[in-house]
């Protein structure tokens, strides 16, 4: 009985996630926090080599500045909470131009939904924000060289109840191999 509670609960969360642009101002609790960290750094990743890191944004200037980088999408800095995943282009070079190009933005990719996931059962939203000037964010965040950010993602108590939005049908999506 335990296993499929919890299935349903994964399941749920994935059916009723949504992109949310509109914040609560309410703060994010610490115990939640640590869970949203743990979140990203159980996620699988290529080689296990876990080429991700993940900054987590609190200041509000440092927001703003976010929100002005990912072409003036400013309801990124009404969250309470902004994420922003990169790859780590050195911890992944083992694997070559694939390595770069491919296996550490799915590393990154899967870390972040996990979060996000995790964040809906949280009773958070989050939006996944990839239109973004990657050069601005870089500098200010102050990134290293071999670091490239490939998601901004505001997390926070939603002020919004978005619609599902429509969803192709499984038999486009999906052919079975038999």
């Amino acid at each position: 009985m335990g296993q499929s509670f919890i299935k349903m609960e994964v399941f749920e969360a994935i059916l009723k996630r949504r992109s949310i642009r509109k914040f609560k101002k309410d703060e994010i609790l610490k115990e939640v926090l640590e869970k949203l960290k743990e979140a990203l750094i159980w996620a699988p990743s290529a080689g296990n080599l876990q080429a991700r890191k993940f900054y987590f944004v609190f200041d509000e200037k440092i927001k703003k500045e976010l929100a002005r980088a990912a072409l003036n999408q400013n309801f990124l800095a009404q969250a309470p909470l902004v994420i922003v995943g990169c790859c780590d282009l050195e911890k992944i070079s083992w694997y070559g131009e694939r390595g770069r190009n491919l296996y550490t933005i799915c590393d990154v990719a899967v870390a972040i939904e996990n979060l996000m996931l995790l964040a809906k059962s949280e009773g958070l939203g989050s939006c996944w924000v990839g239109a973004f000037d990657e050069k601005k964010v870089s500098e200010i965040l102050k990134l290293p060289k071999n670091e490239r950010p490939i998601v901004i993602l505001p997390v926070g108590f939603p002020a919004e109840s978005p619609e599902p939005p429509e969803r192709e049908k499984s038999e486009k999506l999906i052919k079975e191999i038999i």
